[in-house]
């Protein structure tokens, strides 16, 4: 099953969980805002980005399936 990421840049407060829990996934411009680098093709992948959008603390990124 594949998943769509979003993140929305105005609510991201540059923590950098996302990247320490699914670092293929995303990264940080140079001002520490979250971008995606790409959707992840496989199961443990998917999961690690389900699990960036869960401990967010600016709940700043959305995964969807499907």
């Amino acid at each position: 099953m594949m998943v769509h990421i979003s993140v929305d840049t105005e609510r991201c407060v540059g923590a950098g969980q996302c990247v320490l829990s699914a670092p293929d996934v995303f990264d940080q411009d140079d001002s520490g805002i979250v971008m995606v680098l790409e959707e992840p093709a496989d199961e443990p992948g998917r999961e690690a980005a389900r699990q960036a959008g869960l401990i967010c603390p600016s709940q700043a990124i959305t995964v969807k399936e499907g």
